[in-house]
């Protein structure tokens, strides 16, 4: 009943993804959500995620940051790890994933995104035919349309992970 909205892939966090593999693969690109995917939110850059978008450099992925916050959000994040940003993305519409694809230089089938919101990251993703992984959010204390949002989420994670175990 879901499908649409599942996941390819959930982790329990950003840091845990085997990102060496997906390089392996073929992959080539990645853009990730920045609120509660790779910081709490509205959190400048940490040096947690400052050390993964470094080592994901050095692997040899472009990165593009896609948020649907404003640009001053994003590029106070952005001031620390220095890659692509696209601020006001309005996902889960699909154009800002398309033009983060540009960006790097990537096709929707070299490229990945992560993000913690199924409504607006995995879908929009999933609409514009990249591969989308989902993981855990970082900071239960969010806005209040983010956690009616959640409440949402959890019946189709719950049909989501059912339909896995499954398999």
């Amino acid at each position: 009943m879901f499908e649409k909205f599942y996941p390819d892939e959930y982790y329990e966090s950003s840091y845990v993804v085997p990102y060496e593999d997906l390089y392996a693969a073929g992959y080539r690109g990645l853009i990730y959500d920045i609120d509660n995917t790779l910081v709490t939110h509205g959190a400048p850059a940490d040096a947690r995620s400052i050390e993964l978008i470094e080592r994901l450099k050095a692997i040899g992925f472009d990165i593009t940051l896609l948020s649907n916050n404003k640009q001053p959000r994003v590029d106070m994040f952005n001031a620390d790890v220095h890659v692509h940003a696209i601020s006001k993305a309005g996902k889960p519409k699909t154009e800002g994933y398309i033009k983060a694809c540009e960006l790097m230089g990537t096709t929707v089938d070299t490229t990945i995104f992560i993000g913690d919101q199924i409504f607006t990251d995995v879908w929009g993703a999933k609409r514009a035919g990249i591969k989308s992984f989902m993981v855990k959010y970082i900071d239960p204390h969010e806005e209040i349309q983010i956690i009616l949002k959640r409440r949402l989420e959890y019946f189709v994670l719950k049909e989501y992970f059912a339909r896995k175990k499954a398999k």
